[in-house]
């Protein structure tokens, strides 16, 4: 039987949901379903990780740790070699903390988890599990159990190529943001999230595991995408039948997925907990910030000449074309991370400030950097730079950025060598915001609104507590209490149990994705905004 029901959507925020179980002019309510749970349930805004990005923030909500103690900070891994610098991706083996899927299974608990990111190569688990963010082409060998995939071939017009990122498919859909261009990308996440339901729904129906956890994560893709047809805010006095239109198809895809969360929830049953959770919020933001550019003009990020050609200049516009690793000692690695390392030399003769340097560099470029301000109105485009051990504290400490910047308006920063430094868009785009959303519904759960933001760790507690298991020792999320009557839990008051085991390096299949795939994924995230090329 299903104890615990939890259903993940990626980048979700009130600012979007509360509109959408509204009454619509000519539309109706889109989200019906939604409404009536978030009104008759739990709900309060989830604050997410320092840095609110889905890889980190994810990997949280799933192992109960920050990022100091799990070690994801991006989609990329940095890797200076003090000459050179290489960027790889990060996966399942670079987590260095157990995960609930584990927890609950080495405690006679089955699971089922759907679609979650950096859970690829898979952990072997009483359960299935079928990883998020991995090429179609590589799905088969990445779920478990081996005997999965010849199951979800009943389902009628299954194909990984629906169910996966097919990287081909959307690097095919345009480079332009035009009409026809969202159009096609609104759509394109239909099917796709149809097919993580019909998988959902099978496996629900025909294992009961005792928590079962899907992630729909086309909430987050459209919102980046499609920010100026979903902000009420943004909507225009007047708006001409091509705004129409691209509303229409994101009320669309929503108007699905409140589907999709109605049946779950009903097969799950009366007597399962449902929990609702996403990575992080929403919002707008106009601003661009080129932060390697402006490092360069400080004098510690370096470029080589640039050949006079337009073919040169062309290339010298990514982000590190023509830069020179000898000569520069701070740098932004991705647009996704808002993140600046600073470059420390190892021995004498090689890249980088010395040791002892270390903290009087680093408080004179925080000024540095607090004291940029927008040209055209003159106002600070960073809120807030946190510091590695801050921010990121942990045994994954020494692995985290030497700085992370919050841009004014939660905006991603650019890391092209093009200048001016900082421009405003024409057109407000989606990026992430540090507030998110959390939901429960079913017996137990105490109604009503909290107003108070709850940190994201707290979301795995939450769900080994609804399974009846203790908390282990050295998670950082407690027990979101609020979230259960007082009756439910004196009945089940909550427990500590013992820590979490040890992670080792390469416990796990030594399956890894072809570097051709890996260059899909990076278009993709390019596609996105959190890399550029």
């Amino acid at each position: 039987m299903t104890r615990t029901l939890f259903l993940g959507l990626d980048g979700a925020t009130f600012h979007i949901l509360d509109d959408l179980t509204r009454d619509q002019p000519g539309q109706g309510v889109v989200m019906p379903f939604l409404g009536r749970f978030m009104a008759d349930g739990f709900r309060a805004p989830l604050r997410s990780t320092p840095h609110p990005l889905t890889p980190p923030a994810w990997t949280t909500l799933v192992t109960g740790c920050n990022p100091g103690a799990h070690g994801i900070y991006d989609f990329m891994r940095v890797d200076d070699r003090q000459h050179e610098v290489f960027f790889t991706l990060y996966d399942f083996r670079d987590i260095r903390c157990e995960t609930i899927w584990s927890l609950a299974e080495r405690q006679d608990r089955s699971v089922v988890s759907l679609n979650f990111p950096m859970m690829a190569p898979p952990p072997r688990l009483n359960g299935s599990l079928i990883p998020g963010f991995t090429p179609w082409k590589h799905l088969r060998r990445n779920m478990t159990p081996d005997s999965l995939y010849e199951r979800l071939q009943a389902i009628p017009g299954f194909h990984p190529k629906e169910l996966a990122w097919d990287f081909e498919r959307e690097n095919q859909i345009g480079e332009e943001m035009d009409t026809d261009y969202l159009a096609a990308w609104i759509g394109y996440h239909l099917p796709r999230e149809e097919l993580w339901f019909q998988v959902a729904r099978k496996l629900l129906v025909e294992d009961q595991p005792a928590l079962m956890a899907v992630m729909f994560d086309g909430t987050d893709k459209i919102q980046h995408q499609a920010w100026a047809y979903l902000d009420p805010e943004l909507r225009p006095d007047s708006p001409d039948e091509i705004w129409l239109h691209l509303r229409k198809l994101c009320f669309d895809y929503f108007r699905r997925l409140d589907g999709y969360l109605a049946e779950l929830v009903r097969l799950a049953g009366p007597e399962a907990q449902v929990f609702m959770a996403s990575d992080h919020g929403f919002t707008g933001s106009s601003r661009v910030v080129r932060i390697n550019r402006y490092l360069a003009d400080l004098g510690y990020l370096r470029y080589h000449d640039i050949a006079d050609s337009d073919a040169a200049r062309r290339r010298a516009a990514s982000p590190f074309a023509y830069l020179d690793w000898a000569k520069t000692v701070a740098y932004c690695p991705t647009p996704s991370s808002n993140a600046i390392f600073i470059r420390v030399a190892r021995e004498p003769g090689q890249p980088g400030i010395t040791p002892t340097d270390y903290p009087t560099f680093r408080t004179r470029l925080i000024e540095q950097l607090y004291a940029l301000r927008d040209p055209a109105t003159g106002e600070p485009v960073i809120r807030d730079i946190l510091t590695r051990e801050a921010a990121f504290p942990g045994q994954a400490s020494a692995s985290a950025p030497d700085l992370t910047l919050v841009l004014a308006d939660y905006g991603f920063v650019s890391i092209r060598n093009l200048e001016p430094v900082i421009f405003t868009r024409p057109v407000a785009t989606g990026t992430h915001h540090p507030d998110g959303v959390v939901l429960a519904g079913g017996p137990g759960i105490q109604p009503g609104w909290h107003r108070e933001s709850l940190p994201i760790a707290g979301i795995a507690a939450n769900l080994l507590h609804s399974l009846d298991l203790p908390i282990p020792a050295d998670f950082d999320g407690q027990v979101m209490t609020h979230a259960f009557t007082a009756g439910f839990l004196h009945g089940r008051p909550v427990r500590s149990g013992p820590p979490t085991r040890p992670v080792k390096d390469g416990a796990v299949q030594e399956d890894a994705i072809p570097a051709e795939d890996r260059d899909k994924i990076l278009a993709q995230l390019a596609m996105l905004g959190y890399l550029e090329e």
